[in-house]
């Protein structure tokens, strides 16, 4: 009866006669449930509060009368109409994925009505109770679409139609992830981690972004920050960077004038609020910083406890790329500072691989990973290099160590393009933050196209079709109207007008930011860190000058597939794995063999806190 209760704040709103300001009532940590009365009606239950401020509201849901209000449910937001006169209960502070649930099963019970009500009443059946928590979603629920006989339509009426994406299933999480996300809801801090493509399957939207979508949308949004090392990754989990959060800059300053900068007003606040802190791409934070945070965490909240009390939910992949430290500072990992063990309560690794499907290239990528590269695995990589780089008129991406070499690569490439270039402008929210929101969207300010220009897509539009974050295409013709939108071949063989798409930042202060601006990115180079997170359908790699562990990895694991890769001057020494990091991971795979019966416990979010992996 999971999707049937909700505990949040909510606010019942009562129309006064008279035109009168409606009564207001705000009932908080509020227990919501759908349910049943003793006519088989569906109601509404509010109950909250405490002592003289305690309440139990019911309302019946009749039909037409009932609308619900869900653009800001991903958000934890939402209102219920619940009846003629226009009362309302408002919802916050939900966890968005349990918001959503319960947004379902209630139209989905609404749309069929009151099937199940008896015509009359069996006077000497003992009387049902008046209230019951209404039943799960039933396959006849689900059945209520289009061609099918709804309750009323043998009066004519029209009930409310169950849109067709609520009756398909969601997608479900992997035994891993589910143990992952049960460990999260339990109030553990964990680490997970993975190699590029373990436990993610992108084109089923089932991958490590989907895992933290799903964690994201399973803790309250008041009290839940997401974080990444980087402006993309924390786009892509729909947050900010941890920088940006921790407000002490660099957090190279003293531990005193760091605890300062955090008590700025706004600063303050996220700290003493946040009680669920999400890191993404943990691989490139470095340790003294995690050290100074896990300090100012405890001075800012005046809680002794490891980072001030607030759970950690970190993932990422410690043999991809590192932190960025300068030439004469020593690199220290995440997992090397001083109060990772004390704060990380669990370490844990997903070992399924999904996103290729060439057994043969997860095996490669599985020494490449280690640092280990044999004769056989430098043979198979030579051998790329005389693969073919064009299909359908569409390129193979060229993945660069430096920032500088890509922008000259595209540049010049569009350049050399006949034709008119067509400028798209981005519309942001704030112009003066201009900076910040280059810095953590995926696509710039200005985009310029031409006739045949190489491009690839920075956000999912239709993952059905293929057309995912990463997906390459060609540019073959504009439209005609004001706007001249592109039209892009792609290489899963859809054509596709593109329009503009929005992105939504979170800013200084949690301040939402947006800009909207074609999907769309030149794609004759990238760099391999902005490739973070991607899957290209075809890459072209030169791995002449790679300088940092793990880089040499990033890259080669962007491709789908062996068949959709060519090397360019492959050189074995290019491939290495830092050995601190190589340690970890072994101390780290002995402890979840000997805890592998444990691990599953977690999988069930209601199960009891029995496991712990020191």
């Amino acid at each position: 009866m999971e999707a049937a209760e909700l505990r949040c704040t909510a606010a019942v709103e009562q129309p006064l006669p008279g035109g009168l300001a409606p009564r207001r009532r705000v009932l908080r940590n509020a227990t919501v449930l759908l349910g049943r009365n003793e006519l088989r009606q569906p109601v509404l239950r509010v109950a909250g509060g405490s002592g003289a401020t305690a309440a139990v509201l019911s309302f019946v849901l009749a039909g037409d009368a009932v609308r619900l209000f869900t653009r800001f449910a991903g958000e934890g937001r939402a209102a219920v109409r619940v009846g003629p006169d226009g009362a309302q209960v408002l919802l916050s502070d939900c966890p968005p994925d349990a918001l959503r649930r319960f947004l379902r099963l209630l139209r989905l019970k609404v749309a069929v009505g009151s099937r199940d009500a008896p015509r009359r009443p069996r006077l000497l059946e003992r009387p049902p109770p008046a209230f019951s928590v209404i039943s799960p979603v039933q396959e006849r629920d689900l059945l209520c679409g289009p061609g099918r006989r709804r309750p009323g339509e043998e009066r004519g009426e029209r009930p409310a139609e169950v849109p067709r994406a609520e009756r398909r299933p969601p997608a479900r999480l992997s035994a891993e992830q589910e143990a992952v996300l049960g460990a999260v809801r339990s109030g553990k801090s964990i680490f997970f981690t993975g190699s590029a493509g373990e436990g993610s399957r992108r084109l089923l939207g089932t991958g490590k972004s989907f895992l933290l979508k799903r964690i994201v949308g399973s803790l309250p949004p008041n009290i839940t920050y997401a974080t990444a090392s980087t402006g993309v990754a924390a786009c892509h989990i729909g947050g900010t960077t941890l920088h940006a959060f921790a407000g002490i800059g660099s957090g190279k300053a003293p531990l005193e004038q760091c605890i300062q900068l955090a008590e700025r007003p706004g600063v303050r606040q996220h700290w003493l609020a946040c009680r669920h802190l999400i890191i993404d791409e943990i691989s490139m934070v470095d340790g003294k910083f995690f050290d100074k945070l896990e300090a100012v965490a405890r001075a800012v909240r005046k809680r002794d406890e490891p980072f001030g009390g607030i759970q950690l939910i970190i993932c990422g992949d410690f043999l991809q790329l590192p932190p960025v430290c300068k030439a004469n500072e020593e690199t220290k990992f995440c997992f090397q500072a001083k109060s990772w063990r004390k704060c990380i309560h669990i370490n844990m690794e997903l070992t399924e691989v999904r996103r290729q499907t060439d057994k043969t290239f997860v095996s490669l990528l599985s020494e490449i990973r280690l640092g280990r590269c044999t004769e056989e695995v430098t043979r198979q990589l030579m051998q790329t290099a005389a693969h073919k780089s064009e299909r359908d008129g569409i390129l193979a991406t060229r993945l660069c160590t430096h920032k500088d070499d890509v922008e000259i690569t595209n540049e010049r490439r569009l350049q050399h393009l006949p034709g008119e270039v067509h400028v798209f402008e981005a519309l942001d929210s704030d112009p003066m933050l201009v900076k910040l929101i280059d810095a953590q969207c995926p696509v710039g300010g200005r985009v310029e196209l031409k006739l045949g220009a190489q491009v690839m897509l920075a956000k999912n539009l239709d993952v059905s079709q293929g057309l995912v974050n990463g997906a390459r295409g060609v540019v073959v013709g504009f439209e005609s109207e004001q706007k001249g939108l592109p039209k892009v071949r792609f290489l899963c063989g859809v054509t596709q007008l593109i329009k503009m798409e929005k992105w939504v930042i979170k800013g200084p202060s949690g301040v939402h930011l947006s800009r909207q601006q074609l999907p769309l990115k030149l794609a004759w180079a990238i760099s391999i860190h902005k490739s973070q997170g991607m899957s290209l359908d075809c890459v072209e790699i030169s791995l002449s000058r790679v300088f940092e562990s793990g880089q040499a990895y990033v890259a080669l694991s962007r491709a789908r597939s062996l068949a959709g890769l060519r090397v360019l001057d492959f050189d074995p020494k290019a491939v290495r794995a830092d050995p601190a990091v190589l340690q970890f991971y072994r101390q780290l795979r002995r402890h979840q063999l000997l805890a592998q019966d444990s691990l599953h416990t977690y999988s069930d979010a209601d199960e009891k806190e029995n496991w712990k992996c020191k």
